[in-house]
């Protein structure tokens, strides 16, 4: 198949929802995903929107005012050095190639290069811990490393036979990145990439101590973020800012496939620490069109007197965790856009969404995407009004993952009876809107990280004093939720601040930062009767406490301490 017939595909999809952006019923009732067989959406889509194209792609905006703006153009030739330089040191088709970069040029130049090289790319958060970094390696099979140079430090000792590339400044033993600026800016793909072939890999929390691995396609998350470039409502030279860190799947949603499919500018300002007024001085100075930001950011943002600013945005997207309705009301009072929220997980895209032009209702997440069909499931997998999030396969969708990488089972159990279970549960109103209720599992938000209590509780009990520890969510005015842990403990140990700050800085040794318990309570675990810890009682009770409510006898928090 020739490139001009998967890119001729691909744009007629991606042009007949930009077509019907505000109408709702007709891009859901008829669009159809593009059918592909041979498709590499680097080449067929990105360099071809790229072909004499000096709009940019990218910019990129320091704290310090130091920005760079990169051309479609400039970035298809400069990702082409990278690929033929990536390919020179030894990366092969199918290869693993784990990233762990900031936002920084060099992120999105080697995404595309991985994407041309059929490489299979595995995106890292630069908060993890050497030991997630071990499990990285060892279970996604990684062949290369592309890193920051102050990340390098991390890989000593990791066991592994991988290619380990710095970015940033040469460090020694590592192969510098910039070596590729000399390299031919005209790529020449070795073979064909299948649409089925595999491209990215994820590392998601989940209900067990180590994380799932989510596969994704060249079809799957090109192709299948259609839905989320609709969902965000983008069109051609909008100036889109997602406030997301690299390294997890929301990044690849809005700041690499759902802008670029539409032919917009990726934006970032990077800074140190967040600070409302310096991120909406920034929107209005680089005229920002389209804003995505977690629940955590608006909450900073109403802090903010936003009468003030006239701001150039058009769409306003929270995605993470459902946004509070007071914080939607105050924007739209100050600036007159609603935010609309939307709903998707790593394993897909978006899949359910309020739409431009279309009403919003105050609490829901809105209606399928275009390309989904959404069923509610009871446990019995039938459908009902309030019940799991379901996607039927029959079609499958695109946005849908290949699976999850060495686990047929858990894949099998997601994918059973018809349907991929999202493990969420929702309500339907009559008009075919839904309302998310919570996860079926105990896994929580805080900001907008994904928290596994089992995987914190494993930390804990390796603590000389820990018998036992629940972790669940606790209110918090600016994360949604932080993890608290209940903890029983061991034999001749007596609760005390001494003992709390003890078992606070053994989880800081241990945990990402974003993972840390930031709350304690020495308890007795209340329990089933086969001995299992009822996680769902404290759950209740720590969230039917009013936040303005005095501290519980025996909690201590992480500021209380200094480290």
């Amino acid at each position: 198949m020739s490139h001009s017939q998967p890119s001729e595909a691909f744009f007629k999809a991606r042009d007949f929802l930009l077509q019907h952006r505000e109408d709702y019923e007709t891009a859901y009732r008829d669009y159809r995903a593009p059918e592909l067989t041979a498709f590499n959406w680097a080449l067929d889509v990105f360099d071809v929107q790229a072909q004499g194209n000096r709009t940019p792609a990218l910019w990129v905006v320091e704290e310090d005012g130091r920005e760079q703006k990169i051309s479609f153009a400039e970035m298809a030739e400069r990702s082409n050095r990278v690929a033929n330089w990536l390919r020179r040191v030894g990366v092969r088709r199918g290869d693993r190639v784990l990233l762990m970069l900031p936002n920084r040029v060099e992120l999105w130049e080697t995404m595309l290069a991985g994407i041309k090289l059929g490489a299979v790319l595995v995106p890292t958060t630069m908060l993890v811990t050497p030991d997630d970094l071990a499990d990285r390696l060892e279970r996604g099979r990684i062949a290369h490393v592309v890193v920051q140079t102050s990340e390098a430090g991390k890989f000593a000792g990791l066991a592994g036979s991988y290619t380990r590339i710095v970015v940033g400044g040469a460090t020694d033993g590592w192969l510098n990145f910039d070596d590729s600026g000399s390299e031919d800016p005209r790529y020449t793909p070795d073979a064909p990439t299948m649409a089925d072939d595999s491209m990215l890999l994820y590392f998601t929390s989940g209900t067990t101590s180590r994380p799932k691995l989510v596969l994704h396609t060249h079809q799957s998350y090109p192709v299948g973020h259609l839905s989320t470039m609709y969902w965000i409502g983008l069109k051609p030279n909008d100036v889109h800012w997602n406030i997301s860190s690299p390294g997890w799947a929301k990044h690849a949603w809005s700041c690499f496939f759902a802008p670029w499919n539409a032919g917009a500018t990726v934006f970032v300002y990077n800074y140190a620490r967040f600070n409302a007024r310096n991120c909406i001085d920034t929107i209005i100075r680089c005229n920002v069109t389209s804003l995505c930001a977690p629940p955590t950011v608006w909450r900073m943002f109403i802090q903010e007197d936003l009468r003030r600013y006239k701001v150039p945005l058009r769409e306003l997207v929270g995605a993470g965790e459902p946004l509070n309705p007071e914080v939607i009301d105050q924007v739209h009072a100050a600036w007159g856009i609603t935010i609309r929220d939307g709903f998707g997980q790593t394993e897909t895209t978006a899949e359910v969404g309020n739409t431009p032009g279309q009403p919003v209702k105050p609490g829901s997440m809105g209606r399928p995407l275009p390309g989904y069909t959404i069923v509610l499931l009871d446990h019995d997998d039938a459908p009902v009004d309030t019940g799991e999030i379901s996607i039927a396969l029959d079609p499958r969708p695109i946005g849908l993952m290949q699976g999850y990488e060495g686990d047929d089972a858990r894949t099998g159990d997601a994918m059973r009876a018809g349907h991929y279970h999202t493990g969420d549960t929702a309500s339907r109103d009559p008009d075919g809107y839904l309302f998310y209720i919570g996860r079926n599992d105990d896994v929580f938000k805080s900001s907008d990280y994904r928290i596994s209590p089992f995987e914190l509780e494993s930390v804990l009990i390796e603590h000389e004093a820990v018998l036992e520890a629940a972790i669940v969510p606790s209110p918090d005015a600016m994360r949604l939720s932080v993890p608290k842990a209940f903890i029983t403990l061991r034999e001749g140990y007596e609760p005390s601040a001494e003992l709390a700050q003890s078992i606070f800085r053994f989880t800081r040794e241990k945990l990402a930062p974003y993972k840390r318990v930031r709350r304690l309570e020495f308890a007795q675990l209340p329990k089933t009767i086969s001995g299992k810890i009822r996680r769902v009682e404290l759950r209740k009770a720590e969230q039917g406490r009013p936040q303005d409510a005095a501290r519980p006898q025996g909690e201590f928090r992480e500021e209380d301490f200094s480290f």
